[in-house]
C-alpha cells in the first residue's frame, strides 16, 4: 500500500465527486488513481470486499469504502474546517443536505445522464477511459458501452420528449435557487464548505456539471453556480469572489433564507420515499423479528428489502426500503432526535417544511451501523 491516502475512483463517478472535493477542500494530501489501477485490483478491491467506488486507502494500509464512510473516518482524523456542525440548526441542515442533495437528487442526475441522447458519446467514452486510459477510441467505446449497458439496465423511464422537458425544468428550477443562494454566500453555510458541499457535488460536478446536457444549461443559466462548482474543484477555500467573506460557519447557528429553500424544494421533490422507507424499514425489521446484531443481508452490501403494506398519513401504502438510504436517513434523524424540546422546536420553526418535520421526527426504533460494508441492527435510538 502508498504511504499517503490513495483515492480510487473516477471523475464520471457521482460519488467520487463528493470524496474529492471533501480532499481538496480539507487540505488532506492524497493521490487519486483509476479503478483500472492494478493495484485497486489486487489489493484494494480483495481487503474491502467489493468493486464499488469510491475506495480511500490510508499510510497504514486501511482501506475504507463509502462516500459518507470516508468523510465521517476523515473527520475523526482532521478536525479544521468540519464538515459535520454540531449545532442544532445547521447540524440537522448538513445533514438532511447529506441526504436529500446526494440520495435524493441523484434521481434527477441519473434520469439527465441516461435520457438525453446528446450525453451518450461523451458518457461512453469518459467511462472507457476510466478503465483503459490510454486506450483507442476504438478500446473507449467498448469498455465505456460495456460499463453504460450495465448501469442502464437498472431501468430507465421512456426518453420522450415531455419527460426531458420535466427533467429540464426540474434541473433550471434547483439552478435558479442556487444562484439566488450563491450571490451572497460562497458555501451554503457561510464561509466554509460542510457536507451539504460536497453532498451536491454528485449531482452537480459528475453529472449535470461534466455530462453535455447538464453543462449546457448550467452554463446557460446559472453562471454563478458553473463557477461554484469550478471553486469546489480547487484545495483554495476562499474563493476570489469572495474575498472578504472569514472562513467559518455563519454565526449563531444561522441558516440563510436562500439555503433553506433549497433544501426545501429537494424535500419537496425528492424525500418522500425516505419517510415512506423509515416506515417501511421499522415494519420488516418487526416482521423479521431482527434483532441487536442481526446482519440485514449477509450476501448483499445495499441491499433493498422486500416491498412491505405500512400506513402514512391515515393511507395504506406498499413501499420498499432501500437499506443503504435508510441508513443516511437515520444519520439526520439520531441528530435530531437527540436534541432537547427547545432546540427541536427551533430547527423546526426555521425549517417550516412538513415533509421535512415528518422526515426529521419519524422515529428510529432500530439504528443502522455499517461494518465491513455490510449493515447491522443496533439498539434502538428511541
Amino acid at each position: 500500500m502508498p504511504s499517503t491516502y490513495t483515492l480510487y475512483g473516477s471523475y464520471a463517478s457521482y460519488y467520487t465527486a463528493k470524496v474529492r472535493s471533501y480532499l481538496r477542500k480539507k487540505g488532506i494530501s492524497f493521490v487519486e488513481r483509476l479503478p483500472s489501477d492494478p493495484v485497486f485490483r489486487s489489493e484494494v478491491r480483495p481487503t474491502s470486499g467489493t468493486h464499488r467506488i469510491p475506495q480511500l486507502t490510508t499510510p497504514e494500509g486501511l482501506v475504507v469504502q463509502d462516500s459518507i464512510a470516508i468523510v465521517d473516518f476523515l473527520e475523526a482524523r482532521f478536525q479544521a474546517l468540519p464538515a459535520l456542525p454540531r449545532t442544532p440548526k445547521q447540524g440537522v441542515f448538513v445533514r438532511l443536505m447529506e441526504l436529500l442533495a446526494s440520495e435524493g437528487l441523484v434521481t434527477l442526475a441519473w434520469k439527465h445522464r441516461w435520457l438525453f441522447n446528446e450525453n451518450q458519446p461523451f458518457i461512453t467514452l469518459d467511462f472507457g477511459r476510466s478503465f483503459r486510459p490510454q486506450g483507442s477510441d476504438e478500446e473507449l467505446r467498448k469498455y465505456g458501452q460495456l460499463i453504460t449497458d450495465r448501469m442502464t439496465s437498472y431501468g430507465l423511464p421512456e426518453s420522450t420528449a415531455e419527460v426531458r422537458a420535466e427533467l429540464d425544468a426540474q434541473y433550471l428550477a434547483l439552478l435558479a435557487l442556487f444562484e439566488a443562494h450563491l450571490e451572497a454566500h460562497p458555501y451554503f453555510l457561510g464561509g466554509q464548505p460542510t457536507q451539504a458541499d460536497y453532498s451536491i457535488m454528485g449531482a452537480m460536478h459528475a453529472h449535470l456539471g461534466r455530462d453535455p446536457a447538464g453543462l449546457r444549461c448550467m452554463q446557460d443559466h446559472a453562471p454563478r453556480t458553473f463557477r461554484w462548482v469550478e471553486n469546489m474543484l480547487l484545495p483554495e477555500v476562499q474563493a476570489p469572489e469572495f474575498f472578504d467573506v472569514e472562513i467559518a460557519l455563519l454565526e449563531n447557528d444561522a441558516l440563510p433564507e436562500t439555503a433553506i429553500k433549497i433544501l426545501e424544494f429537494l424535500a419537496l421533490n425528492f424525500a418522500e420515499p425516505f419517510v415512506l422507507g423509515a416506515k417501511a424499514f421499522k415494519a420488516t425489521i418487526q416482521a423479521k423479528g431482527l434483532r441487536e446484531g442481526s446482519v440485514i443481508s449477509p450476501d448483499e452490501d445495499q441491499p433493498m428489502l422486500e416491498a412491505v403494506q405500512i400506513e402514512d398519513r391515515g393511507q395504506g401504502v406498499v413501499h420498499r426500503t432501500s437499506v443503504y438510504a435508510e441508513w443516511v436517513s437515520q444519520r439526520s434523524r439520531i441528530f435530531f432526535q437527540q436534541l432537547d424540546e427547545q432546540e427541536q422546536s427551533r430547527v423546526l420553526a426555521a425549517l417550516s417544511c412538513d415533509t421535512l418535520a415528518r422526515l426529521i421526527s419519524e422515529p428510529v426504533t432500530h439504528v443502522l451501523e455499517r461494518v465491513d460494508q455490510r449493515f447491522v441492527i443496533r439498539s434502538g435510538n428511541s
